[in-house]
């Protein structure tokens, strides 16, 4: 069982830069690939960019290719996504999620799921 905690979302001019910080709990972390999703209103949830067990292999979406950043702290038992040169269309609720095996680019490939943080960009 794993259990995930976001935190780090805000609001943010265009621009600018956030730090999301997802904690897990869970003795088996380290086996698990770790990957950030986002949704804004009325659409539906995407990938964002995904990191394996290892810590490496970090995959990106094409949209955030460049300007977001996947690492992993196995001492803290955390995964952060640096934000940055955010845009007004980065704005939606961020969800870190977990599952066995190597990150996948689909929602429904994730086992563990944290509640989401904010984040709004404005323009």
């Amino acid at each position: 069982q794993v259990q995930l905690v976001e935190t780090g979302g805000g609001l943010v001019q265009a621009g600018g830069s956030l730090r999301l910080s997802c904690a897990a709990s869970g003795r088996t972390f380290s086996s698990y690939a770790m990957g950030w999703f986002r949704q804004a209103p009325g659409k539906e949830r995407e990938f964002v960019a995904h990191i394996n067990w290892s810590g490496g292999n970090p995959y990106y979406a094409d949209s955030v290719k460049g300007r977001f950043t996947i690492s992993r702290d196995f001492a803290k038992n955390t995964v952060l996504l640096q934000l940055n040169s955010l845009k007004p269309e980065d704005t939606a609720v961020y969800y870190c999620a977990a599952r066995r095996g190597l990150g996948v680019t689909t929602p429904r490939g994730y086992d563990y799921w944290g509640q989401g943080t904010q984040v709004t960009v404005s323009s």
